[in-house]
Formats: C-alpha cells, sequence, structure tokens
C-alpha cells in the first residue's frame, strides 16, 4: 500500500552529523514488512522499537543466536571444577580428620562446588547480555526525538544508523511510513 508521508527531518543537517534515520510506522505489520524490505535493500545494523514483541520482527532483523548459553555452561564447569580442586587440594594440604572421615571426602564439597558453578553461570550470563546488548545506555540519539515517547505505547520505529535520507526514501517509498527524520548525534 502506497501512503503519502511526512518529511520532518531538518534539512540543513549536513552528511556527517547524521545519526542515522528514523522511520515511523503505522503497526506492527508495516514494521515488520519494512524491516524486510530494508534488509533486502542492504542495509545492516537496522534497529526496531515496538510497545509489545512482534511476531517476525527478531527474524527481520536478522537476529543470530550468540554463544551467551554455551559460554556460561563452560565457565561454570570451570568455576565448579575449580572449587572442587581447591577444596581437594586444602584437604591434603592442611589435614584435619574429622569424625573419622577421609582427607578426600568428596561429597562434603559438593554443596561449595554447585553454588560456585550456579553463581559462576549466573553471572557470565548476565553479565553477557548486558555487554552483548550495549547496556547500560544511558544516551541514544533517539530519545532526542519528541515522536520517539511513543515508543512505549502505541509507537512502531525502524531505525536504519549511518543511512542517508534519499536511500531510505528510496528503499520503503512502497511502504505504508507515516514519517522519516534524521537524527542527529
Amino acid at each position: 500500500m502506497i501512503c503519502a508521508w511526512r518529511y520532518t527531518g531538518a534539512s540543513a543537517m549536513s552528511e556527517s552529523s547524521v545519526f542515522g534515520i528514523l522511520v515511523r510506522m503505522p503497526s506492527a505489520e508495516a514494521l515488520v514488512e519494512a524491516t524486510r524490505a530494508a534488509k533486502r535493500a542492504g542495509f545492516r545494523e537496522l534497529d526496531a522499537f515496538a510497545p509489545f514483541p512482534v511476531p517476525g520482527l527478531v527474524e527481520a532483523l536478522g537476529y543470530r543466536e550468540r554463544m551467551i548459553a554455551p559460554l556460561a555452561l563452560v565457565l561454570g564447569l570451570i568455576a565448579a571444577a575449580g572449587a572442587f580442586f581447591m577444596q581437594w587440594y586444602a584437604s591434603f594440604d592442611y589435614p584435619y580428620v574429622v569424625g573419622g572421615k577421609p582427607l578426600n571426602s568428596w561429597p562434603a564439597f559438593l554443596p561449595i562446588t554447585f553454588e560456585v558453578g550456579v553463581l559462576t553461570s549466573v553471572l557470565t550470563a548476565v553479565f553477557g547480555m548486558l555487554i552483548r546488548n550495549g547496556l547500560p545506555r544511558p544516551y541514544h540519539p533517539v530519545f532526542n526525538d519528541r515522536a520517539f515517547d511513543r515508543a512505549s505505547s502505541d509507537g512502531f520505529f525502524l531505525l536504519c544508523p549511518g543511512a542517508s535520507l534519499v536511500d531510505v526514501e528510496t528503499c520503503l517509498e512502497e511502504h505504508d511510513v507515516r514519517e522519516i527524520k534524521e537524527l542527529a548525534p
């Protein structure tokens, strides 16, 4: 569906002072279709904003599974093995017989081994997620746009960082676009 859109960007912005192009879409379906069209046109590093999870948007953005879960598992196992080894080594380096138990009483080592492994896995997953998502992000150029406040209620936005206005207009001319703006950094 072809819809007339309104250009609201500043025409005096130079190419070097533009962070990217922010496109406002009227619906979730239009956002997914525009994202697919932008990907087909060769735009990379696209970002989409919607007030709720949109089916098909993740695939349209080209999301790839990250290595956070396998990394958390591997580091958790390494930490658990390290905790077990530390307890085993300490029992032989500083032998202290309690209740006639042998020095290598591995059942006594399991609670600490388990806790250290779980703690390391959880911390790896949390910090890996924060790093991969670029968080915390106290500032982003889209926060300067007054219409972007609607992204948490009923706004659907597509951000094309580093793109030129002409390229985005050409790519999305056949899509139902509500508004296109240039964003300053």
